[in-house]
């Protein structure tokens, strides 16, 4: 089995737009942090400070999923290299580990939206008990 210098190159359009996606999560929960944080120096809530915790591990997950995208990225442009230089089998693992890096990037990417999705899902439950409890007022 051999692959063309033009098939690692498949990889470039979707693995850019991955990481785009995955620096935007992160500015967005970096923003985030940063009002929780400033909002629990004034409060001093344990609430505030779980959810800080949260965050902080989903954050520590973006960047293990941003540097599988990379190193994506990266054996992607060396398989073109090896293939450009006439190396078929060496340019077939490079796409393999490219392939593999993506694919790890991805599942990290879909914990931490299980984190995501489980977090909405508290805060979705306490508004629920509230107005259950203003119903029953």
């Amino acid at each position: 089995m051999s692959i063309s210098v033009e098939t690692p190159a498949l990889l470039f359009s979707a693995t850019s737009l991955i990481l785009l996606a995955y620096t935007n999560r992160f500015l967005t929960i970096a923003q985030i942090i940063r009002g929780l944080k400033t909002s629990f120096d004034k409060e001093q809530q344990k609430s505030i400070l779980l959810q800080i915790q949260n965050l902080n591990l989903r954050i520590k997950l973006i960047r293990w999923m941003q540097l599988f995208g990379v190193f994506s990225l990266f054996l992607s442009v060396l398989d073109m290299l090896v293939l450009f230089f006439n190396l078929p089998l060496v340019g077939l693992y490079f796409f393999a580990g490219s392939l593999l890096c993506l694919l790890t990037s991805l599942g990290i990417s879909f914990w931490e939206i299980s984190i995501s999705v489980k977090a909405l899902q508290l805060h979705l439950k306490d508004l629920e008990d509230i107005e259950t409890q203003k119903i029953a007022s």
